[in-house]
């Protein structure tokens, strides 16, 4: 299968699962048909599915992956021992595991299309993670407290695992409680790693944006906390937006 069969496949199956979209027509347009497939995997609950389906996504993800380009840890230069800094799609590292800033539930942004990292990483990992995801916490049987990480796979994504925490949100003026949560989730995340074996770990900016924590505050404890307990785990400051470039660089120097 070419790429764009793959695509078409795919959509086919998830349009026909809902009977809500099986009159729904393929556009011919390839950035539209990518946004359907974007979109259906997005609303789509945790549930188990073809192996056929698998197969021909897990094909299609990772040659998606490809042609975005995937950075490798090791072609980094570390800003101090340890500790690097990048700046790009989260989604295209390789390294032992990527941090996704999770809600509470735990299994993935169901908007279709949203900006956020959740949804990022759960599209291009594949509908596997968030069955996954949906089975921890099932056996856990509430929803993830903030400050705390759970350990999944990586499937499509070019990183082993994925460690998916939940910031605090905040409302109004951050708290001292605000920050010791967020401390706890860059913590919580490099003791799963430890504790798992896992050499090098990419923290996302947890808390900023959609959980309104301030960008210059967020990162100031990130890097205070990574510098403390990062132990011999490699760490990537992963960020997205110039601002954010701005302050990692000042701040590690």
């Amino acid at each position: 299968m070419r790429q764009a069969e793959r695509r078409i496949f795919l959509i086919r199956v998830l349009l026909q699962e809902n009977l809500q979209y099986r009159d729904l027509q393929i556009p011919v347009d390839e950035t539209e048909q990518k946004t359907l497939l974007r979109a259906l995997m997005n609303v789509r609950p945790p549930r188990p599915i073809g192996e056929n389906f698998h197969v021909v996504q897990d094909e299609y993800l990772r040659e998606e992956t490809v042609r975005k380009g995937v950075m490798d840890i090791a072609d980094l230069t570390p800003v101090e021992p340890g500790i690097y800094l990048w700046q790009g799609d989260i989604t295209t590292l390789k390294c032992g595991a990527i941090v996704n800033a999770a809600n509470s539930g735990m299994t993935g942004c169901y908007v279709p299309c949203h900006g956020c990292i959740d949804n990022a990483i759960h599209t291009y990992a594949g509908v596997q993670l968030r069955l996954a995801c949906a089975e921890i916490m099932k056996k856990q049987g509430h929803e993830e407290p903030t400050g705390q990480a759970k350990l999944t796979p990586g499937y499509n994504l070019p990183c082993d695992y994925v460690l998916h925490t939940v910031g605090p949100i905040i409302y109004g003026s951050v708290t001292g409680k605000d920050r010791e949560l967020l401390a706890a989730c860059y913590r919580s995340c490099l003791e799963l790693a430890q504790q798992n074996g896992i050499g090098s770990v990419a923290f996302c900016c947890i808390s900023t944006g959609e959980f309104h924590f301030p960008n210059d505050e967020a990162a100031k404890i990130a890097v205070d906390t990574v510098r403390q307990y990062r132990g011999n785990t490699e760490v990537i400051f992963n960020v997205f937006k110039d601002v954010d470039y701005e302050i990692y660089r000042e701040l590690l120097g």
